[in-house]
């Protein structure tokens, strides 16, 4: 008998890393060299997608006196995001913020304090996942860029930028992913529906109509420079986008190769979506057109990566495809707003297809939550109520800081030098 106790004993004990003590089998998970090995590689493909990729996808489509200092913003966000995401933006976005956490992760974590090599988030290091998290909060800021190419102050669009991504983007990060309200409420976003698009795409949108137009906007010709340009960036996107669905995962496992399988088919299929819309629309199909549709695909999928079959993915390509036309065609045209690079028509427009139809086409077998198809109606309106708290705290908080700053410093270049050009006025520099 006493043997048959140590042996059950045993078997009692061995159940416990199988989720008896939730807390503790999280404490004792060892580092996987397949999850790390994967989780490496997807931080690198997140980077490549605003340096080079970003970089040459907007700077390919302004005009020629400006592709420096398009290009220049991409560059020089990448290197300020990364400090300040290193000094308090990544305690504020998954640190333990104690009473308030389930709004703001506090400042427990600044400076990447208790972060040591040994240090591990699930079964990688903790090191990797919080460069990996860097990259998004890289990206985010630099998409708001294209909302006002051509016409901000270079030392206005850094404050502008810092700013924004501490007061804005680690927030909202931290209520989606770094165990906030949204998430808790059970909001589904993947890799970045609303954290990322969503929230630049608002936040673009409130930037362009703060500054206001273009001169000359409506009456010259802002025609791309460059869009072979375009189509490299919109291609090392395409490519790095398989890091920022994938890679969400944080494992090299099935939900990582059903991420990668979506993006795919959602992506290649809003390209399609959207060039045919304009095709029957305009007559001809543009190659702006099919990068800017694939552009629009990609970014509706990223909050259904992890929830969505082949079947859903399809169905949210098209939509987005037609929407995001829309979005960058009649709706900026009807509304009357400068949206340069179409950050809004593309990521916002994108952004709120795929974060409502995440909650028609979620499937309870790949990603745990049933949607609409399968019963679940209710969650339509919880992909609905993250997108309303999104919008509201985005577009408040980016308004306030940007007339701050133009009340400091001024948000927006001379005329005289919108119009010669930012590249010679503001950087030295032409290309010839």
């Amino acid at each position: 008998m006493v043997h048959l106790a140590k042996v059950f004993g045993l078997f009692a004990i061995s159940l416990v890393p199988l989720g008896l003590l939730g807390a503790e089998a999280h404490a004792q998970e060892e580092l996987n060299s397949g999850d790390t090995a994967w989780m490496l590689t997807s931080t690198a493909l997140v980077l490549m997608m605003t340096i080079p990729g970003l970089a040459m996808f907007y700077g390919g489509m302004v005009r020629r006196k400006n592709v420096l200092a398009t290009a220049m913003q991409s560059f020089a966000t990448c290197c300020l995001m990364t400090v300040l995401w290193m000094v308090i933006g990544y305690s504020i976005a998954f640190g333990d913020g104690g009473g308030l956490n389930a709004f703001y992760g506090g400042f427990d974590r600044a400076f990447l304090a208790g972060m040591e090599s040994g240090s591990l988030s699930g079964t990688i290091p903790e090191s990797v996942f919080m460069t990996f998290q860097m990259t998004f909060a890289i990206i985010t800021p630099a998409l708001i860029t294209g909302a006002f190419a051509d016409r901000m102050k270079f030392s206005s669009m850094l404050w502008f930028l810092g700013l924004w991504m501490v007061l804005v983007y680690a927030p909202i990060c931290h209520w989606v992913w770094g165990g906030g309200f949204l998430g808790d409420d059970g909001v589904l976003d993947f890799a970045g529906g609303t954290v990322v698009h969503i929230n630049a795409g608002v936040a673009g949108l409130v930037a362009a109509i703060v500054l206001g137009k273009r001169s000359g906007y409506g009456t010259e010709n802002m025609a791309p420079h460059n869009l072979v340009l375009s189509v490299i960036g919109a291609s090392l996107l395409w490519v790095g986008w398989f890091g920022f669905n994938a890679g969400s995962a944080v494992a090299a496992d099935g939900a990582a190769g059903m991420a990668m399988a979506v993006t795919q088919i959602c992506t290649a299929t809003a390209a399609l979506s959207w060039m045919f819309a304009e095709w029957a629309t305009r007559g001809k199909p543009s190659i702006l057109g099919i990068v800017s549709g694939a552009v629009s695909g990609l970014v509706a999928i990223t909050p259904a990566s992890g929830f969505v079959g082949p079947v859903g993915a399809l169905f949210i390509g098209i939509v987005a495809g037609v929407a995001c036309f829309w979005g960058a065609t009649s709706l900026k045209r009807m509304a009357g707003y400068d949206d340069s690079l179409d950050a809004f028509g593309v990521h916002g427009v994108g952004g709120i297809v795929g974060a409502i139809l995440t909650g028609v086409f979620a499937v309870e077998a790949i990603g745990g939550t049933p949607g609409l198809i399968e019963g679940n109606a209710g969650q339509v309106v919880t992909q609905l109520w993250g997108i309303v708290a999104t919008i509201v705290y985005c577009g408040v908080l980016t308004f306030v800081i940007l007339k701050v700053i133009d009340a400091v410093m001024g948000l927006r270049v001379s005329k005289e030098v919108e119009i010669e050009g930012l590249d010679i006025n503001l950087h030295g520099e032409v290309v010839h």
